[in-house]
């Protein structure tokens, strides 16, 4: 395989608001001043005066220009626009990650998010800022939460009416609304209303919605109602859920198996609790697949969620897990092959419910240690006129981190 042709130019970003020129420091328009390239948006580039430098626009997709760019073999500098500061959900971030700091200085200015604080009188500290710009307005599903505030980077003009859709569907339509257009600029707009009742038309591509957050309250804690989640009765029950996924312990950037996805609830419970997750679900049965796929897409967290076949055929290509969840097609075989798949330190939860998968469990527990549980649950339902104790199934749980 060709390697990555070696990167030998610097970058310098510039944040730019919607003030354009007039909003830059001193530090900033020397170095626009003095630029030989400059590439920005058509819109970021028709803020500035007339210039020596030669003037970029990015063509689309963005991402295929910006890859162009940072394998060039050209050694010069070339000055990047951004919007606001780079660092806050923008291409300087990119840049860094793939080149590294020492490549490239960031200019910033003052971010949408803090701008639209200063109008609102929010605690920017306080507030949640979720971006559309290349993400599915499904996936602001995973952030609602009654009394919470939300700042919402929109993609273009039509967003505000697909977070207004998004927010009755799911019963925050009473949310507040406030639309803040080119804010720092000359053309400024500021539009205001409830969510349910939102009818204003499409107006800047450049905005950022505010949300005043009011419906039900929706913890992130592992354990919601059975009843959010379609399902075939393949589903690991709500309390063992919340069992399951704190056993897993989700942190920062990991990735989880979920073997035997079914519903999927385990994985999307997991991806809810750390929002920086990833999960990789295998599920052989198409029509469940499809069914977990539109479980995710429900608790808005699909685009972390990657759905696979059979395991273990499917695992041997997968990426390296961090966890690993068994919650159907437990069987020796199974448990052998992710256990050679598995990285040293990571975990492994299974849960079994027939005395023979719990006899397994019980002998793997026996070679490798670990712990292992029997988690029993009984639910009070009506027996005739009384009320009476309804057992389920017990599971056995078997939690070990590979050595």
């Amino acid at each position: 395989m060709a390697e990555a042709a070696p990167v030998t130019g610097t970058f310098v970003v510039v944040g730019i608001g919607a003030d354009g020129w007039e909003g830059l420091g001193r530090r900033a328009r020397d170095e626009l001043a003095g630029a030989e390239i400059i590439i920005g948006s058509h819109r970021q580039l028709d803020l500035l005066p007339d210039l020596p430098a030669r003037t970029e626009a990015w063509t689309s997709p963005m991402s295929t220009h910006l890859n162009r760019l940072i394998t060039d073999e050209d050694d010069g500098v070339r000055h990047i626009l951004a919007s606001g500061d780079p660092m806050f959900h923008g291409v300087g971030t990119t840049l860094v990650r793939a080149v590294g700091s020492d490549r490239v200085r960031v200019l910033p200015t003052v971010s949408s998010a803090a701008l639209a604080c200063a109008r609102l009188g929010w605690d920017l500290t306080d507030v949640q800022v979720v971006s559309l710009v290349t993400h599915d307005v499904a996936t602001l599903s995973a952030e609602l939460d009654d009394d919470r505030e939300l700042l919402i980077l929109s993609r273009d003009d039509t967003t505000p009416h697909e977070v207004a859709k998004l927010l009755t569907a799911n019963g925050f339509g009473w949310s507040s609304m406030t639309v803040l257009e080119q804010l720092g600029g000359p053309d400024e707009r500021v539009m205001r209303g409830v969510a349910r009742t939102w009818v204003e038309p499409p107006g800047d591509r450049l905005n950022i919605i505010a949300i005043g957050c009011v419906g039900p309250h929706r913890s992130r804690a592992p354990g919601r109602p059975d009843d959010g989640y379609d399902h075939d009765g393949q589903i690991t029950k709500q309390p063992i859920r919340a069992l399951t996924v704190s056993a897993l312990a989700p942190s920062r950037r990991q990735l989880l198996w979920d073997i035997g996805s079914g519903s999927g609830s385990v994985a999307i419970e997991w991806l809810r609790a750390e929002p920086t997750g990833r999960a990789m679900a295998f599920e052989i049965d198409a029509e469940r697949r499809q069914r977990l796929h539109d479980n995710a897409v429900r608790h808005g967290v699909h685009e972390r969620l990657t759905v696979r076949g059979a395991a273990p055929s499917d695992c041997a290509t997968a990426p390296e897990p961090d966890a690993v969840f068994i919650g159907g097609g437990l069987d020796d075989d199974l448990l052998t092959a992710v256990w050679e798949l598995a990285p040293s330190g990571g975990r492994l939860v299974a849960n079994a419910v027939t005395l023979e998968n719990q006899t397994l469990l019980t002998e793997w527990y026996a070679r490798h240690g670990g712990s292992l549980r029997r988690h029993m649950v009984e639910t009070a339902a009506a027996l005739g006129s009384m009320t009476t104790w309804r057992p389920a199934l017990p599971i056995v749980q078997w939690v070990v981190d590979r050595p």
